[in-house]
């Protein structure tokens, strides 16, 4: 990249950096607690839980994890800023980034857990990972479009590396027990 085009470059990101700041926790909060939510779910269905301590251990995640990545995320944005500015002082775009963060988190983990409230568990969990992956390719295209890439590509990059992520918590959940 030429100087000036990176120049250029550096300009408009931060032009866009509110914008940019909100998607990136917006699309993280949403995978995150996708991944997450269905992975440890999966692990412990797998473990022959019974299903009111699956659905506990779930809101409790959720909870606790959506509190936890709004944290993050303010943390984050705030070193961020301060780095690049050379000051310390946190930002009202600190704080939505949390705000986008905690709800997308939040929202987003009741949709592996949701399965779980309706069908037994043998079922719940395949459905549960299915969600998931739908919810996934669909924050795939969703990010595609707001980003004005190519949506298909986006959408199934996104659906396969969460897919392996749930993999590692299927995994977990069958290795673990047997040790």
């Amino acid at each position: 990249m030429s100087r000036r085009r990176a120049i250029r470059y550096n300009e408009g990101m931060l032009r866009h950096a509110p914008s940019v700041s909100y998607f990136r926790n917006f699309i993280f909060g949403v995978e995150d607690s996708l991944v997450s939510t269905v992975g440890l779910l999966s692990g412990i269905a797998i473990a022959n839980v019974p299903q009111g301590t699956i659905f506990l251990t779930g809101v409790v995640l959720i909870f606790v994890e959506a509190f936890s990545m709004a944290a993050g995320s303010f943390l984050s944005e705030s070193s961020a800023q301060e780095y690049a500015d050379g000051a310390s002082a946190p930002t009202k775009r600190n704080a939505v980034s949390g705000i986008i963060m905690f709800f997308s988190y939040f929202v987003s983990g009741f949709v592996p857990l949701s399965a779980y409230l309706i069908w037994p568990v043998t079922q719940a969990l395949e459905i549960s990972i299915a969600f998931s992956l739908v919810a996934l390719f669909a924050l795939g295209v969703v990010g595609a479009r707001i980003a004005r890439i190519g949506v298909l590509k986006n959408a199934f990059r996104m659906a396969l590396i969460g897919g392996v992520a749930i993999g590692v918590g299927l995994f977990a959940g069958i290795l673990v027990p047997r040790l």
